[in-house]
């Protein structure tokens, strides 16, 4: 086993793939920050808030005012470079460490790709992508042929652990027996060209959407894998990507999907693509005087390798953590996050929250809207750590605003995927003397029916 992993690991491969990734990449994440920009989005979601959700234990990482411009045009700009392979390695690690930084301001925003993404630029930064085909091999007059296989394997890999795990989500009784929240999404669609009508109606397609979902999810890292299905394989993911991109505002990741699933093909499509560029922008480096390397070697592999093992586990892992938890995952939460369960959820809530002096027993009523925008609201009704996060940020409101002996309760009420609204959070608990940690939530209460499944 030692033998055969040391061999493995001795393996090298074009170089190309790597490099035609890296494009890809930096082109989409520009693109994606550009995107976010003209829609006016770094304005309503990170300036215009009075207060912003935050992560448990990145509660400093706030929104920079006007600056946050700042930090969207720097998160662009490297995202550029690393199309360009200019200053490959500072423009990963700055692209990493900014959109890690967006993301982690106001957790209103969680979406899985975004996730994903930050997963993926932080393993790109132990990766050679500059090795071929780049700015900085004008510059160091150095090109590699081949680089470590495992180094494009390691991206195919994530790729793989994403539609995985995403598979394994929707094996559960909602989604393969009731085909929630489908059946509540589909008949808005009624408006779709062709389709509007007659599918998005219908009961059966609600349920084959559900099935050929979860097997979609489930055997498209193997499709893509095997050589004599690679081409239905990539047929499929622009199919279903493109599809869920008509059907749901999902931004830009149905086609960083698409891009990134490319990375399966072999050395001679991507050497196509290079040329095709060469081409394309009139490249050519006859004449440059750049040495042309056979492998690339790294100077600190024992180590890398080792993050790589410790960080694939943790992904292998992190997911299941649920299970720690008593109560239903979808109505909880906890665990929820970081788990690759893309799409599961109809959740709508509704939170009143009340102000209570605890000696005199006088109390009043919050209005949501003058502390969240409506965004903002909508998220914090249905998750439990919103809800006491907010019920902190409203006591010390009132408390610097000279209230005494401040106590907040919440009467809060939530409907899961077609159930009829229930009580969520126990209207007895003072939120404001519960702390936010990884600890289950007593005061959440018991879900009233049961979903089975992973």
């Amino acid at each position: 086993m030692q033998i055969n992993l040391k061999t493995y690991l001795n393996k090298n491969a074009s170089a190309a793939p790597l490099a035609v990734f890296r494009m890809a990449f930096g082109v989409m994440m520009c693109l994606s920050i550009i995107r976010f920009w003209y829609h006016g989005w770094i304005e309503t979601l990170y300036i215009q808030p009075k207060f912003h959700f935050s992560y448990y234990g990145f509660e400093w990482v706030k929104p920079l005012g006007n600056y946050t411009y700042l930090l969207f045009v720097i998160c662009g700009v490297s995202a550029l470079m690393v199309a360009l392979g200019l200053k490959y390695r500072f423009a990963i690690i700055t692209f990493f460490l900014s959109f890690t930084y967006i993301e982690l301001m106001d957790k209103t925003t969680y979406l899985n790709h975004y996730y994903f993404i930050s997963l993926l630029s932080f393993l790109m930064i132990f990766l050679p992508a500059n090795a071929h085909f780049s700015v900085d091999n004008l510059i160091r007059k150095r090109s590699y042929k081949k680089v470590p296989k495992w180094t494009i394997d390691s991206i195919k890999l994530l790729l793989g652990v994403v539609y995985f795990y995403a598979g394994l989500a929707k094996i559960n009784s909602d989604w393969l027996l009731r085909a929630q929240p489908l059946k509540i999404w589909l008949p808005s669609k009624y408006d779709l060209p062709l389709i509007g009508d007659t599918l998005m109606h219908q009961n059966w397609f609600h349920y084959a959407m559900s099935w050929s979902g979860m097997l979609y999810d489930l055997s498209i890292p193997f499709l893509l894998l095997y050589k004599r299905t690679r081409i239905l394989a990539f047929i499929l993911v622009v199919f279903f990507h493109v599809f869920t991109r008509v059907l749901f505002p999902i931004g830009m990741f149905p086609f960083i999907m698409i891009v990134s699933t490319l990375v399966f093909f072999d050395a001679g499509f991507h050497q196509n693509i290079i040329r095709f560029i060469k081409r394309l922008f009139h490249i050519n480096t006859t004449g440059l005087q750049i040495k042309y390397i056979e492998n690339f070697k790294f100077k600190n592999r024992k180590p890398i390798v080792g993050l790589f093992i410790i960080f694939f586990s943790a992904q292998l892992l992190f997911p299941f953590r649920y299970l720690l938890y008593p109560g239903e995952l979808f109505w909880t939460e906890e665990g929820y996050r970081f788990s690759w369960r893309v799409m599961l959820m109809e959740k709508m809530g509704i939170a009143t929250f009340k102000i209570v002096n605890a000696e005199t027993g006088d109390f009043f009523y919050v209005d949501n809207k003058d502390f969240l925008t409506p965004f903002q609201e909508k998220q914090m009704s249905f998750q439990p750590d919103f809800i006491l996060e907010y019920a902190h940020y409203l006591g010390a409101h009132f408390k610097s605003q000279g209230h005494e002996n401040v106590q907040v309760f919440v009467d809060s009420y939530v409907a899961l995927n077609g159930r009829l609204s229930a009580p969520f959070i126990d209207k007895n608990t003072d939120l404001y003397v519960q702390k936010e940690s990884f600890k289950h939530k007593t005061w959440i209460l018991p879900f009233k029916d049961e979903i089975k499944g992973l």
